[in-house]
């Protein structure tokens, strides 16, 4: 509950805020330079009571009159200009005041070319990223609250039922709860891994990996996540003995994580690929699916974090569930530490996702790799897990 004291803040802030103000004068918005501007304003003004101490000398009003003139109008004119000079940083003030206050909404009229101008333009780029990132604080704990309720909620009610005696410990009911119990594992590991993906940086352990054995194992691990959609699970390697070098944990990480995304959004009966390939210096990993596909304006969102993207229809047959949008982030947080790209392309039917890795002739040395901004995509998903 806000303390009266700071309801009367927040008042006082939007009244600050919406006060209606004069109109301000600013012909010089066009200067690039504050130095330019107030150079003018001092000649102007100076020219300016000049004229007019030249006028009224000659008009006969004598110094005593005319001397005070020309200053008031002299200030007149210097205080109308340098209102519309710095317009901006009252602006700037008003805006910080009611960001304090939690409205990160507020934009400043950016007209002017000099640094004023400059500093209202970089102002609103300021106030932009944390409306952004405020909005992330939200749905990262709307979205961990809603994953974290699910799994606590059935193990409760597993619980709860075994202590009353309304089931038995039968291995079928102590199988759900080790779902569960897996499901808040993994959701546990996302957040583990967006920390360090906060951290800005990770170290790579890098092999060789025989990708024919590592897909078989990542992909025969998932395979009983969804069980009762049937889905069939292809891993093609050419040659089959194609090797990568590459960190096996965070390989598992990229694998795990689109694996999953596919079987998120796969029909019943389905087919989830994996594929690799070798294409000069380059190993190119792809994960196919035959879910309802992506809509073309998501592909540039689903890899920043906790972006959800949407499908293109809905179908009966598709049925798929929210996440936390943690997993595609990690996803192109680890391909962007071996230095590779990931992206969405056009597929006839469902999501086909590419990676590329890069796989020199000489091995890279062991070195700890500075993690690049995963805010941007270059493709993207349907909905994140």
């Amino acid at each position: 509950m806000s303390s009266p004291a700071s309801h009367q803040h927040d008042q006082s802030a939007a009244k600050r805020i919406h006060a209606p103000a004069l109109a301000d004068v600013r012909p010089l918005d066009r200067l690039r330079s504050m130095k330019a501007k107030l150079s003018i304003v001092v000649i102007v003004s100076v020219t300016l009571a000049a004229f007019i101490t030249w006028i009224g000398l000659r008009s006969g009003l004598g110094p005593t009159k005319t001397f005070p003139l020309a200053i008031v109008l002299s200030l007149t004119f210097t205080l109308l200009i340098s209102r519309g000079i710095t317009s901006p940083l009252r602006e700037m003030t008003a805006a910080v005041q009611a960001m304090a206050a939690g409205d990160y909404s507020q934009q400043v009229r950016a007209t002017s070319r000099d640094e004023v101008g400059q500093l209202a333009v970089a102002f609103n780029s300021m106030s932009h990223e944390i409306a952004s990132a405020d909005q992330i604080r939200r749905d990262v704990i709307a979205n961990v609250s809603h994953e974290l309720r699910t799994p606590v909620a059935a193990l409760h009610a597993q619980l709860e039922n075994l202590v009353d005696g309304v089931v038995d410990p039968t291995p079928a009911t102590l199988n759900t709860a080790l779902i569960q119990t897996e499901r808040l594992s993994r959701l546990i590991s996302y957040l583990l891994d967006l920390s360090r993906i906060e951290a800005g940086a990770a170290e790579l352990k890098i092999v060789p990996i025989e990708l024919l054995d590592f897909l078989d194992d990542a992909v025969g691990s998932l395979t009983m996540l969804d069980a009762g959609k049937n889905i069939d699970y292809v891993v093609d390697v050419a040659p089959t003995d194609l090797q990568v070098r590459s960190d096996p944990e965070r390989l598992r990480q990229i694998v795990t994580n689109l694996v999953q995304n596919s079987i998120r959004h796969s029909p019943y009966g389905g087919t989830v690929t994996v594929s690799a390939r070798r294409e000069g210096a380059e190993i190119v990993l792809e994960f196919l699916d035959e879910g309802p596909g992506i809509r073309k304006e998501d592909r540039e969102k689903v890899f920043q974090r906790f972006a959800r993207g949407g499908t293109n229809t809905a179908i009966d047959n598709h049925p798929t569930s929210g996440g936390t949008g943690i997993g595609l982030a990690i996803v192109r947080w680890a391909v962007d530490l071996h230095g590779g790209t990931v992206r969405a392309l056009d597929s006839l039917h469902g999501a086909r996702i590419q990676v590329r890795l890069p796989d020199p002739d000489e091995p890279p040395v062991d070195s700890p790799v500075d993690s690049p901004a995963i805010a941007a995509s270059d493709g993207g998903l349907e909905q994140d897990l």
